[in-house]
């Protein structure tokens, strides 16, 4: 009988240590933290995610346009500050017109006259750049309310959302179910995958439209060191539409093969670059390293990945100083877009990689963007 209180304390003290160790072990797996909240646009909510890692590294991700709204890396000594060009608020992309951090779709960047032909017949999409079709046209994919689903992994956390595009809508054919994943890894990596499917034959082509500025907002992109791993790029119109010839990088202001500043000769070009570079000239479906932005001062570093042929490098010529975020005027050159994509007005361009979905189809396209300092 004496010993009963004595094994109750054994008990008792095992089980405390138990619990302890569970606790443990869950908070050394437990590398990353989300928080949510919600915003509204005339009576619809949209969804707030920000997601960290261990390392401090920050994403927020809206479920209004599936937009990256901000990413926050650490610079060579330490210090976290944001890289993508945004707004004060979240409620600043319901009037957005610049497609900061936007999820570009039904089809990113342009068509010729809004216009192409697909088994016979000709559709016509809304136009809302000039007399061409930009991004999806006028209430594209950047303008919905998608659902959402938190993803949370060992190894990662996410956010996944829904969007279906019906038959008709901006004039594109078909119903179109799309789904979006953000995914944030422990290694300062962020990947955006997108899946599309359809039931009856389309043109598809899904992209990410962040502005980025590796300095942390204090300096514009013109002495951002750039690399991008294309051989030919597709020259364009006035309109900005490709022409339709796939011309060496070489001996040109658009050879970026080895690292160099981005101004050194953006002014050689017309206005600017808003061209496509050319990765691949088939379509495999791999993923490729496209692009290496490197901001030497602050030592931060971004490699992109696609499995997409090419990549639209746009350096942020219509930045017009009128916003003005946290006391930083955007003005011309502050941000750069590298955009994975199919090439502009491939349904119009029929030796460009195709663009085109048909029922039964998956389209998938997957960018995924590396972070580090030195």
């Amino acid at each position: 009988m004496n010993n009963i209180p004595v094994l109750l304390c054994a008990l008792l003290l095992i089980v405390c240590c138990s619990c302890q160790k569970k606790d443990q072990d869950l908070s050394e797996k437990t590398n990353f933290t989300v928080e949510q909240y919600s915003i509204e646009k005339n009576g619809q909510q949209a969804e707030v995610f920000l997601l960290k890692n261990s390392q401090g590294m920050e994403v927020e991700i809206l479920s209004y346009g599936a937009i990256l709204s901000r990413i926050v890396v650490p610079d060579k000594d330490g210090n976290m500050e944001n890289v993508l060009l945004t707004y004060e608020s979240p409620e600043g992309f319901f009037t957005d017109t610049y497609f900061f951090g936007a999820l570009a779709g039904r089809y990113a960047n342009r068509i010729a006259k809004g216009k192409f032909d697909l088994d016979g017949v000709t559709y016509q999409l809304a136009t809302n750049n000039g007399e061409n079709h930009l991004h999806g046209g006028r209430v594209g994919f950047n303008k919905k309310f998608w659902k959402t689903e938190l993803l949370e992994l060992e190894d990662a956390i996410g956010v996944t959302m829904f969007y279906l595009s019906e038959d008709g809508e901006e004039g594109y054919p078909g119903n179109l179910e799309t789904t979006i994943t953000f995914m944030l890894k422990d290694d300062n990596s962020l990947s955006i995958s997108m899946e599309a499917e359809t039931d009856k034959s389309t043109i598809v082509n899904l992209t990410h439209h962040g502005y980025f500025n590796l300095s942390g907002m204090k300096e514009n992109i013109l002495n951002h060191h750039l690399q991008l791993f294309a051989t030919h790029y597709t020259p364009v119109d006035q309109g900005l539409i490709p022409t339709g010839e796939l011309i060496p990088v070489g001996d040109t202001p658009f050879d970026f093969r080895s690292p160099r500043k981005v101004g050194e000769r953006i002014g050689e070009t017309t206005g600017g670059y808003d061209h496509n570079f050319v990765i691949k000239q088939t379509h495999d479906g791999e993923l490729a390293k496209m692009a290496i932005l490197h901001h030497k001062p602050s030592g931060r570093k971004m490699t992109m990945y696609s499995d997409k042929p090419g990549v639209q490098f746009y350096s942020g010529n219509f930045l017009d100083g009128k916003q003005v975020t946290n006391g930083v005027t955007y003005t011309k050159n502050f941000g750069l877009c590298l955009e994975p994509q199919f090439f502009p007005d491939s349904p119009n361009q029929s030796h460009f990689p195709s663009p085109r979905l048909d029922p039964g189809e998956q389209y998938r396209h997957r960018i995924v963007y590396v972070f580090e300092v030195d």
